[in-house]
């Protein structure tokens, strides 16, 4: 079978039917006009023809009093006591002491087989404004280098350092009840 020429055929003599017409909607601005000059001449019709003015309404308030022989009391002044009383209120509160954890926390953020590793993870952390050590601890495994931060006395203090340096994309760091010991 021998290959068909596409090529050949050509494009499409027809030509594109034009836009249509952009024409404006007569109806729909004639009834909007109509509805406008209906509402102006409404508001027209309806001036003036209030129900009472304000000398009307002055002059009834006054009869009323009149024929009531009684004029309304005046409005008591109203004094608050609470400005006057509020400062010199003192609330006392028993708190009770908490007693210091002996154990005192130390952050670890890695663990290196080389001591160049740690070095460069403990300046990374000096850059955060953190102080950070390297110890080297032996192991069964070898010897290893930890980079740790601390002693911490309360958890929630190694949890804010540890926030800062996730901060800073150091992920990893464990906080553990350890003794430098």
């Amino acid at each position: 079978m021998a290959p068909k020429d596409y090529v050949a055929r050509g494009r499409n003599k027809k030509p594109a039917p034009p836009p249509p017409k952009a024409s404006l909607p007569w109806l729909r601005i004639i009834i909007t006009l109509s509805l406008l000059g209906l509402f102006a001449y409404f508001l027209w019709s309806i001036k003036g023809k209030a129900p009472y003015t304000e000398a009307e309404i002055e002059t009834s308030s006054q009869v009323q009093i009149a024929e009531n022989g009684e004029a309304l009391p005046e409005i008591p002044e109203e004094e608050w006591e609470f400005i006057k009383t509020l400062p010199e209120y003192t609330v006392e509160i028993e708190q009770q002491e908490q007693d210091q954890p002996i154990v005192q926390r130390l952050m670890q953020c890695g663990s290196f087989r080389k001591e160049h590793q740690a070095q460069e993870l403990k300046a990374q952390i000096a850059f955060q404004g953190l102080e950070a050590q390297v110890r080297s601890s032996k192991g069964t495994s070898g010897l290893w280098y930890r980079v740790i931060l601390g002693p911490y006395d309360s958890k929630r203090l190694a949890e804010k350092d540890r926030h800062t340096l996730q901060r800073a994309k150091i992920i990893g760091c464990k906080i553990w009840n350890w003794n430098l010991n």
